[in-house]
């Protein structure tokens, strides 16, 4: 069980916290078996969404809009997988409800449920970012997210890396996303990063405007981790160019 207020001290103070192990055994090896499954198209669902990582180990070259490319274990990330039945177990597993309900009274929705893939050849240096801005096209930004180690996420094997507190400056850009060298050279970072090593099951509650990254896995095994971004009722989507999206309800 979560210690919910202890946990969202530490959020509110950090940007992040560690919340134990959640996903037992048999359970990561059925969300283990159907990560592979999925990116070897085994089994498939209509509006999954794929993208290849790439060879240079930058995910600025991975390739945009592509989609599914065939079989293949090295897809950078799949996401809609609130689609999957294994997945929505995961979603609204319930160690997570109370700490969800907790910050997000009333109907809590999911803005997405993605699967970051990091292959045992290296994967992906991903820089200082936040998910949070323009980019996400919301009526307001979200704050509430939880990251899951589906695989063993060791230092020097793509663990995440977290800046303390910089939740607390706001967006960097108003598009949000990647961080500008600029600014996080104002920041001195270095000296204030957090590696946060965990093993396969244990999970990760972050705010999503703390910066964070993650670099290659250089242990010669594969990285799996799961993210769930939780949406209050009130945020909607505002695109212009395309349809308003909906989103997947999780808890009424």
């Amino acid at each position: 069980m979560i210690d919910v207020a202890a946990a969202l001290d530490t959020w509110r103070e950090h940007g992040f916290v560690k919340l134990g192990r959640v996903v037992d055994d048999a359970m990561l090896e059925r969300l283990r078996t159907r990560a592979v499954e999925l990116m070897l198209g085994q089994v498939t669902w209509p509006g999954l969404f794929f993208q290849m990582d790439t060879a240079t180990g930058d995910y600025r070259d991975a390739p945009l809009g592509l989609g599914w490319q065939g079989p293949s274990l090295n897809y950078r990330k799949l996401e809609k997988l609130e689609l999957d039945e294994q997945f929505r177990e995961l979603i609204r597993h319930p160690s997570l409800e109370p700490l969800v309900r907790a910050l997000i009274p009333g109907r809590v929705t999911l803005y997405r449920a993605i699967v970051f893939n990091k292959a045992a050849g290296g994967g992906s240096e991903i820089p200082w970012h936040q998910d949070a801005g323009k980019l996400w096209g919301l009526s307001r930004d979200p704050e509430v997210q939880v990251w899951t180690a589906l695989d063993d996420a060791p230092e020097t094997g793509g663990c995440l890396e977290f800046v303390p507190g910089s939740h607390r400056w706001g967006l960097s850009t108003p598009l949000g996303g990647v961080v500008p060298d600029d600014v996080v050279s104002r920041q001195n970072v270095d000296a204030k990063v957090v590696r946060l090593p965990v093993t396969a099951g244990e999970s990760v509650l972050l705010h999503n405007l703390v910066w964070h990254r993650s670099g290659k896995t250089s242990t010669g095994q594969r990285r799996l981790g799961f993210s769930a971004c939780y949406l209050s009722d009130d945020i909607c989507c505002v695109r212009k160019k395309k349809t308003p999206r909906t989103f997947f309800e999780v808890f009424r």
